[in-house]
């Protein structure tokens, strides 16, 4: 029997017609082997015409004639029983002129002079109970009629009828609540949501099939209507999900599922015997566990908080730019998609959500620590789509099992997913190294049951001004997260809306394919253990953390403030002139016009004018009259958060960086020294960065950068006295060039001055001093004591976890190996770096970082360090 084909719930081209033949398709058709319907009662007329003033129809696909065969009767197959569905299908017949539901079949087939069927029971008129006959009465008529009539051949057609699918922005909350969704509703709640969603109500009519297809099998007459039945509802509820999003049952519900599922059930019984405790005992926490876990979706809330978010954004921003939404649009049917985005605020749980429901896309089910499950905002965010996870679960298997689970059942229903592969905010502005939790679920989950290909989505979301900023800048200077709570949050409510944020941009990146990366590594992954762990597990989710990062930083959108940060954070004391500021935006954007960092990088499309008179406008530039020339400079009190929007874009200007850096302290040097040290130094860059070339991709930026250097006048080009080497030289002094070349290596020097501290305590306690905890703190305490003694440092100058990715990436290299004691030791390998380091560095420079740099076992002394 063939299944009833699904159709788009909206939107569909039909193909094209000549127009003779479109002008004949438009024409009403009435075949000739109906009747014309009977004179409909005079209650089917009343009701009719009470009806109509409430109702807008919208037919799907547009010309639904073209989908039946006009030489074999119909026969409609509803869902549900109602009147108000049957007025509302036989208008859409009327309208598309396809024969009516009142039409008699021939030989009469359903047996009451019509031609529609229901699958569904219809309900006792007194208790309100289904009858009990499981299938269809009226498909059993209609397939007993063709077994009586060989002649009769009736082509099945099934429609679904939503009022209310969406309602426009303008509707009221209880618009969307008696919106369309998936629970049965009665007599009352049916005329409610005509009355009010009525004129938003699509029929989707579907590819129809005949009922001698559904007698092929020759089985017996019970057997095939419930078959038949089977295919019908599968088909509905196909339709369904795609035009209201999946079926979001009941927290208790899915808990329930969670708890009967065998991993769980196995896990329970594991964990009574761990701790000695009754099987109930352990049943209980379980249930604790996926209850604080599950999220508790109610579209009536999301749409009652699209409504208030709406004044809430305007209040607080002055617009949101969306880039590369048909990305999104070509990949999401047919896939389980999950979004990937950066996490720069707790806005970002609100602003995608806002952004895809706006948009006709069912909002995901978000990752959300534990931490925000508090009294009334984690019920209203559990509601929007939020399940909380505990920051750690190391060690705890039943929790780990069931929230596995959990994210199992998400993924095999065909939920979106929204997490942050970061783990937390970033503080520094820079992407964070990815943590693969959340990913090896997601693959695990997929690898059970791989019903819809799962497509990992990233999203790049960019802010003007931070809400949290003020909070971040505390942190990084030493004092302690404050934790969130209701009361924190009401008083922080009314200094936010007091203040403007600027613009928020938000990118959708480059799709990430599950089963390319499965293809690639394991060509058999489909015959692995779902509940094992095979060799090629951990790389596969380790190369998807680490692309979704990549493309994050691909996807990035570039706003004044970002450039206005790069420019003045390179000056000692954060101003320049207007004529040097507006020289070194437009330096910048011409460097991201030549090179470009990938196709989906955007850009802001003002001039550096413009750009200084925006910085103005949001109060982030300070300017400073003079008969000589105004200046320019940052905010006193936002000049260090600015290096928390400098770092957003970071990554767009590393190979400008790296060859203005090589001209810092050398006049003249070969290309193919820029080109060697580049090479050398790029996988050290990459892993910080998170870069998406290889060294020769790495090589081939430096040369077109070189190009844009040379056509700027921002160095000059001389062959070597051999004839064949080629120099590159830039001007002597202090000239506008020179100072042009500065700036933009400012942002990629403390880089360098961080490799050089990891190089020289190593170096200076000797193999075998230090193990790679001690390395790590000992850098830490060096860069913070060489901030605090001379020019104030970036904040992630001293970040722990950066100088713990440099010592990881040595060790991967074979730079620097454990041994025995699990202390580092080293070649005279690392003596080339420190070589290497002359051309980059200062001499003062570099004789501080050796003075300052602490003797180990001083240190664990507890004598002071040398400076």
């Amino acid at each position: 029997m063939q299944q009833p084909s699904q159709q788009e719930p909206h939107g569909v081209d039909q193909p094209s017609l000549p127009l003779d033949d479109q002008a004949q398709a438009l024409v009403p058709v009435r075949p000739s082997y109906t009747t014309p319907p009977p004179r409909p009662k005079l209650w089917q007329r009343i009701a009719a015409d009470l009806l109509s003033p409430w109702i807008a129809l919208r037919s799907e696909p547009e010309r639904p004639q073209a989908l039946l065969d006009a030489t074999r009767p119909v026969c409609y197959v509803l869902e549900h029983h109602g009147l108000s569905n049957l007025l509302i299908l036989d208008r859409a017949c009327r309208e598309a002129g396809l024969p009516s539901p009142m039409s008699p079949l021939p030989h009469d087939a359903l047996g009451r002079r019509r031609s529609y069927a229901v699958l569904s029971q219809r309900r006792a008129p007194v208790s309100g109970r289904p009858s009990r006959r499981t299938h269809s009465e009226g498909l059993a008529r209609l397939l007993d009629a063709h077994r009586a009539h060989p002649d009769l051949d009736v082509q099945l057609v099934p429609v679904s009828i939503f009022v209310g699918r969406a309602p426009d922005r303008q509707s009221g909350w209880f618009q969307v609540l008696f919106s369309e969704n998936w629970a049965i509703v009665g007599r009352f709640r049916r005329m409610l949501a005509i009355l009010l969603n009525g004129r938003h109500t699509i029929v989707q009519f579907s590819a129809p099939f005949t009922a001698r297809e559904a007698l092929a099998e020759q089985l017996d007459p019970e057997r095939t209507v419930r078959k038949l039945g089977r295919v019908l509802r599968a088909h509905y509820r196909r339709i369904r999900a795609a035009v209201i999003g999946p079926d979001l049952s009941h927290r208790r519900l899915f808990v329930d599922r969670i708890l009967d599922s065998e991993p769980v059930r196995r896990a329970i019984a594991d964990q009574a015997r761990r701790d000695g405790s009754s099987h109930a005992e352990a049943w209980k926490k379980a249930h604790a566990y996926a209850w604080e876990i599950a999220a508790d979706y109610s579209h009536p809330l999301v749409r009652s908080l699209s409504i208030l978010l709406t004044p809430f954004w305007n209040r607080m921003y002055d617009g949101v730019t969306v880039h590369h939404m048909e990305t999104l649009k070509e990949v999401a049917p047919g896939h389980e998609v999950v979004y990937t985005p950066s996490h720069r605020s707790h806005i970002d749980y609100l602003l995608l959500s806002y952004i895809l429901y706006g948009r006709g896309i069912v909002p995901p089910h978000i990752v959300a620590g534990v931490n925000l499950n508090m009294p009334v905002v984690g019920s209203l965010l559990r509601r929007g789509g939020a399940f909380f996870i505990r920051r750690s679960i190391r060690g705890n298997v039943l929790y780990s099992t069931v929230l596995s689970e959990y994210v199992a059942q998400l993924v095999g229903e065909g939920f979106s997913l929204e997490y942050f592969v970061e783990g937390g905010r970033s503080r520094t502005g820079r992407m964070l190294a990815p943590k693969g939790g959340m990913v090896a679920m997601t693959v695990r989950a997929y690898l059970r049951a791989p019903r819809r290909p799962v497509v990992f989505v990233p999203v790049y979301i960019g802010y003007e001004k931070l809400m949290e900023g003020e909070s971040y800048m505390d942190e990084l200077t030493g004092r302690p997260k404050q934790k969130e709570t209701v009361w924190a949050l009401l008083r922080g409510i009314g200094g936010i809306l007091r203040k403007r944020y600027g613009k928020v941009a938000l990118s959708f990146g480059a799709p990430i394919r599950l089963d390319e990366v499965l293809e690639r590594h394991a060509p058999d992954w489909r015959e692995a253990d779902p509940d094992g762990k095979p060799a090629w597990f951990g790389t596969v989710v380790d190369e998807i953390a680490e692309r979704i990062v990549v493309h994050i930083n691909c996807t990035a959108d570039v706003n004044p403030v970002n450039l206005l940060a790069l420019a003045l954070l390179a000056t000692p004391r954060r101003a320049m002139s207007e004529g040097d500021l507006a020289a070194q935006l437009a330096l910048a954007k011409t460097l991201l016009a030549a090179v470009p960092y990938s196709e989906r990088v955007t850009v802001t499309a003002l001039t550096p004018a413009e750009i200084i008179a925006y910085g103005e406008k949001i109060e982030v530039l300070t300017r400073v009259r003079h008969p000589l020339g105004d200046v320019i400079s940052l905010e006193a009190e936002s000049a260090a958060l600015q290096s928390y929007y400098r770092n957003n874009v970071l990554h767009l200007f590393v190979a400008a960086a790296w060859i203005a850096c090589c001209f810092q302290n050398n006049r003249r040097m070969s290309r193919a020294g820029v080109l060697r040290v580049g090479r050398a130094l790029y996988p050290f860059i990459q892993g910080e960065l998170f870069l998406p070339w290889s060294e020769e991709g790495f090589v081939e930026r430096l040369e077109q950068t070189i190009a844009v250097f040379i056509r700027e006048g921002l160095l000059t080009s001389v062959p070597g006295s051999d004839g064949e080497s080629e120099w590159l030289s830039r001007e002597p002094g202090q000239t506008d060039e020179v100072f042009r070349l500065r700036a933009i290596a400012h942002s990629l020097q403390q880089a360098f001055e961080r490799y050089y501290i990891a190089i020289a305590i190593l170096v200076k306690n000797g193999p075998g001093s230090l193990t790679p905890a001690e390395l790590e703190t000992l850098c830490q305490l060096t860069a913070q004591r060489l901030s605090l003694l001379y020019a104030p440092a970036a904040p992630e100058f001293f970040d722990k976890s950066l100088f713990r990715g440099f010592i990881q990436r040595m060790r991967e290299m074979g730079l620097v190996r454990a041994n025995e004691e699990g202390r580092l030791v080293f070649d005279e390998r690392l003596d080339s770096w420190a070589r290497d380091a002359r051309l980059i560095l200062s001499r003062e420079m570099r004789a501080t970082i050796m003075s300052l740099s602490p003797d180990a076992a001083r240190t664990a002394a507890g004598e002071p360090a040398a400076g």
